[in-house]
């Protein structure tokens, strides 16, 4: 588990693909403590496990899976990643709770400049911004945001300098994509309320969870 806060960005030294799989060398821009063999490191934003590691790089394993739902699978040598540690029990959760399990791929469409800040505008497959709300968390290539407004087919982010100057959003371009995490707990929440409708074993006793039980107990 992750809170979206990157501590830093680091550099892939390479990729090297074992048949369908593939191992990342990356090598952190900042001081990381000594990684742990079989940790979990969200590079950006995929939860990837450290395989075996050095002073100055660390090797995770990048699954099938992962390099067709990602973008890590197109990442060139050279190429910056954001990086964080997973969450340890007791830490702020200065962003919201991110698995690092990527749901879907989004393509920048549109950057301006607001004050110091920067807008930036996303678009998105229909079946996952189902999951993405005014006001709610998303995670952009493993970065906690909060969506600002909402589309059909996208949404747009409010980039401060700090999260700019710590991250790659200042590198991708028009066009470019990402890897992006919708909020944990809403898809919980879909997927109680879709319930309803299910299979009588599934939903014993009727009508079971629906959105007016969740309004009348302050859940939605």
């Amino acid at each position: 588990m992750f809170t979206g806060l990157i501590e830093g960005t680091g550099t892939l030294l390479r990729t090297e693909r074992h048949g369908p799989d593939a191992r990342m060398v990356i090598s952190p821009g900042f001081q990381m403590d000594k990684p742990v063999l079989g940790e979990s490191i969200a590079v950006d934003g995929a939860c990837l496990t450290v395989v075996d590691f050095d002073s100055s790089s660390f090797v995770a394993d990048v699954s099938a899976e992962t390099l067709a739902k990602t973008t890590l699978g197109a990442k060139a040598s050279g190429s910056r990643v954001n990086l964080e540690r997973a969450l340890r029990l007791g830490d702020r959760l200065g962003g919201h709770l991110v698995t690092g399990h990527i749901d879907g791929i989004g393509r920048l469409k549109e950057r301006k400049a607001e004050g110091r800040s920067i807008r930036i505008s996303f678009e998105l497959a229909r079946e996952s911004m189902r999951f993405v709300i005014e006001k709610g968390s998303i995670a952009i290539n493993g970065i906690s945001l909060t969506v600002n407004g909402v589309e059909s087919s996208g949404f747009d982010v409010n980039v401060i300098p700090h999260t700019a100057s710590m991250t790659t959003l200042c590198d991708l371009q028009i066009g470019s994509q990402v890897n992006i995490e919708t909020d944990l707990i809403g898809k919980y929440l879909h997927r109680l309320v879709s319930l309803r409708e299910g299979p009588a074993e599934q939903n014993p006793g009727g009508k079971g969870i629906d959105l007016d039980l969740l309004r009348r107990h302050g859940f939605a």
